[in-house]
């Protein structure tokens, strides 16, 4: 897995050094900052599936810091 860094302390999944030990990591646009998806319905309403992609401008439009747009 590769190494995540973190800066949020008080996160369950925060680690020493400012690691993240998460199993799995979720990113998603700002447009979703808000949203709750501390449901796993699938087929709900605001829900993330396989199938759901969105697309962001550049990194001012995501909840990652490392995001880099796609070469076309």
């Amino acid at each position: 897995m590769p190494e995540v860094s973190c800066s949020v302390a008080n996160c369950e999944y925060w680690a020493k050094d400012n690691k993240c030990r998460a199993a799995s990591i979720m990113i998603d646009i700002d447009q979703h900052a808000h949203a709750d998806y501390s449901d796993e319905f699938a087929a709900e309403p605001g829900s993330i599936s396989v199938d759901h992609m969105d697309h962001a401008m550049d990194v001012k439009g995501t909840c990652c810091h490392t995001f880099q747009p796609k070469k076309k």
